[in-house]
């Protein structure tokens, strides 16, 4: 990898940590900007208690001097607000495991005599690192022209049908909805139905799209599995919390169709290589094709919910209902900033690999000059070749 970074921090510990490593000298960093999308984070609708105690700011600790990075890693950290209300404060012991969260598989691997230090790092509120590490790879990104963004497509069973809008247009209204939706209509239909859900005591999911505009062709690489871009897209969407699946471009309805209905053809206009369509979603053989990136991710309902779930007291050895902990109803339009957020940093990790250079100043020149889908720049003869001589 070219860059990577680690994260720290309990739910309701002082704050959560970010180390990122591997940014390039000399980008400049407004941390306003990175503030921005922390406050995407925590967007209203479906959300508990939680997101009006915290009012998440960055505090760029290392890295960053006179408002450029200056390659050394990045310590990134925002304050838990909430920790004041837990601190020297004497709590019962957690012993009722909750299905669908990290709970019992917990508590097997790790040995504890109480949940909660399992929930307390699994909680989702580890993602505010991750989306403050997007949040500086979304900037060095910016340097190239390559845009990422995202949108809500479905919550619940209310899906959008999202066909005449661009990409651009989609990040743009779907960013002013309370539910993440660009089309109003959805809109307001997933407003009903969380609120319904929330009458219900219960908890929804749904359908998160994420795209980039601007990638250069051949970003990731077929020759090792870990290289294929579009691995470490899949990895990198599924290692959030609830995030339970991903398609790339039309894969889904693609798996029923022949391939000549679902291949991208390859056309020549004015000497460069142009793909009429974009089933693939952007990558062929682990590799960006100059496409946009496309990618759909299903988030499960989180697991707290108000209504109680059958469970064991694993103290008592009896079997009894889950014990409520506030939580979200439907965390879905939140969540389209993470996955942002982590496609962010998947993309640079490709870009630094891709063009190398310690500093800015060497990625810029290296970025226009890298070949491109033309066929001037692709210098293919018909001739003949022995390919395996004997040894």
């Amino acid at each position: 990898m070219a860059i990577c970074f680690l994260t720290a921090g309990e739910s309701h510990g002082p704050q959560m940590t970010a180390i990122l490593e591997g940014i390039p000298a000399g980008l400049p960093l407004q941390v306003e900007k990175i503030n921005e999308d922390l406050a995407r984070r925590q967007k209203s609708l479906g959300a508990g208690g939680r997101m009006g105690i915290e009012k998440d700011q960055v505090h760029i600790l290392s890295g960053v001097m006179g408002g450029k990075t200056n390659g050394a890693p990045i310590t990134l950290v925002v304050e838990n607000r909430d920790h004041r209300r837990w601190l020297g404060k004497e709590i019962d012991s957690y012993t009722t495991p909750r299905p669908g969260h990290a709970d019992l598989s917990g508590l097997v691997k790790y040995g504890f005599d109480d949940i909660r230090p399992v929930l307390e790092r699994a909680s989702a509120r580890e993602t505010t690192s991750r989306v403050a590490v997007g949040a500086v790879c979304r900037q060095l990104l910016a340097q190239f022209d390559i845009q990422v963004g995202g949108y809500v497509s479905a919550i619940g069973a209310v899906q959008a049908d999202l066909s005449r809008y661009t990409f651009e247009e989609r990040f743009l209204l779907g960013k002013e909805a309370l539910s993440g939706c660009p089309d109003p209509d959805a809109d307001q239909a997933m407003q009903k139905t969380v609120k319904d859900i929330m009458q219900a005591k219960d908890t929804l999911g749904g359908v998160i799209e994420v795209f980039a505009l601007g990638l250069p062709a051949g970003l990731g690489s077929y020759v090792q599995y870990d290289r294929r871009l579009d691995a470490r897209l899949a990895a990198a969407m599924l290692s959030v919390q609830a995030m339970k699946g991903v398609e790339i471009g039309d894969a889904f309805q693609n798996a029923a169709l022949p391939g000549t209905a679902v291949h991208d053809p390859i056309l020549l206009e004015n000497g460069t290589l142009v793909r009429p369509t974009n089933h693939d979603g952007g990558l062929e053989g682990g590799m960006t094709t100059g496409q946009p990136l496309w990618l759909r991710v299903a988030m499960k309902p989180i697991a707290t919910t108000l209504k109680p779930q059958q469970t064991v007291n694993l103290a008592s050895g009896q079997e009894t209902e889950t014990v409520y902990e506030r939580s979200d109803f439907c965390p879905v339009p939140r969540a389209v900033v993470i996955l942002e957020a982590m496609t962010c940093f998947v993309l640079a990790d490709a870009l630094i690999e891709k063009l190398g250079g310690d500093s800015l100043e060497e990625m810029k020149p290296r970025f226009e000059n890298l070949r491109k889908t033309r066929l001037e720049d692709l210098l293919l003869q018909e001739q003949k070749f022995v390919w395996w001589e004997e040894s």
